[in-house]
């Protein structure tokens, strides 16, 4: 049997680094976002989710699909995959680790082993595309 964990992910690069995120408690980042609640669209998981871990408000208007992604979770049950579907958008306010966030980073290519398979293939596509460094 296998399990679908489906997320929704903000996909923010600036200089060449993308905006990662380590939740309280766990030693590995994350492309910030999150899980949908109920009926939401990708946009209304973005914008709550960023808010609450990132304290800043992303402009629906701005927006954009950059990908979706899919990719076993290490440490699940088999067949355990999670699918991402990051988006860009612009921002307002001052990015602070908040809510469930001890830490946010930027991060080049470099750093993509800190981060799981599944933000590992954004980190893949986002190179080969020139916007990440390193």
């Amino acid at each position: 049997m296998s399990t679908l964990i489906d997320t929704v992910a903000w996909v923010r690069i600036e200089n060449g680094r993308i905006l990662c995120a380590r939740p309280r408690g766990k030693d590995v980042f994350y492309i910030p976002g999150g899980k949908r609640e109920g009926a939401e669209t990708d946009v209304e998981t973005l914008l709550r989710e960023i808010k609450e871990e990132l304290t800043v408000l992303l402009d629906p208007a701005t927006a954009v699909h950059v990908g979706t992604y899919e990719a076993e979770v290490p440490g699940a049950p088999d067949g355990t995959v999670v699918r991402m579907s990051c988006y860009t958008a612009d921002y307002a306010g001052t990015l602070a680790a908040s809510s469930e966030i001890d830490e946010i980073a930027w991060f080049s290519y470099e750093d993509r082993a800190q981060v799981p398979p599944v933000d590992q293939l954004l980190f893949d596509d986002l190179r080969a595309g020139g916007a990440l460094g390193g």
